[in-house]
């Protein structure tokens, strides 16, 4: 299957860092199951987590981190906050 959804995380700090920085890795999945599933653990871990669908997947979704615990919970319907889609 094709990936259409992915979700990017932050990462967490190895060593001394001369200037603060804010490196994140992102990975790609076919389902929206899959992404789930993986963003639960990573936010299990304490990281700070967003999803969304990749382009040019319709309907295009973007999930920021404060709604991160909304869409983990949801079962297919619409996230409470209007900032979710994309038109």
């Amino acid at each position: 299957m094709i990936p259409t959804w992915y979700v990017s995380f932050e990462i967490r700090q190895r060593g001394v860092l001369p200037r603060q920085r804010s490196p994140r890795e992102t990975r790609t999945f076919a389902t929206e199951d899959e992404a789930k599933l993986f963003a639960r653990a990573k936010l299990d871990e304490g990281l700070s987590v967003f999803a969304g669908t990749i382009n040019p997947h319709v309907p295009r979704r973007l999930i920021p981190a404060p709604d991160i615990h909304a869409w983990l919970n949801d079962d297919g319907g619409s996230l409470p906050s209007e900032a979710s889609g994309i038109d």
